[in-house]
């Protein structure tokens, strides 16, 4: 059987389209070229269906959440904070897998970040 190698792409709807693309390289440092390529570090992903009705996307009507790993994440969400992002108070550690915390973009797609263990 013919399998994936790995995540191709991410695509997001946006009022927007350039501002929301600097939000994400100017708060998370995300370094993309004009088309849009992006070369991250070689890591763990995850992939994961939930129930229809979790409310741990946010907003009922985001069906998707991106994640994105992170070495530290307590400087992460600290540099979000300080650039006027929409973090969320409570962050998650759980064992063996690491720690998370989430921040919404303008567009209002929450996002979750992962310090893995």
């Amino acid at each position: 059987m013919e399998r994936v190698l790995g995540i191709g792409g991410y695509f997001l709807r946006a009022e927007d389209p350039a501002a929301l693309s600097a939000w994400y390289r100017d708060r998370l440092g995300l370094d993309t070229d004009e088309n849009g390529l992006w070369r991250p570090e070689a890591g763990p992903t995850v992939f994961a269906a939930f129930e229809s009705g979790t409310g741990y996307f946010g907003s009922p009507a985001q069906q998707t959440m991106l994640n994105f790993r992170v070495r530290d994440l307590d400087a992460m969400l600290a540099q979000l904070r300080a650039r006027g992002a929409d973090v969320a108070e409570e962050t998650q550690d759980m064992d063996g897998v690491g720690r998370f915390g989430w921040v919404t973009d303008p567009e209002g797609n929450r996002i979750e970040l992962w310090q893995p263990a």
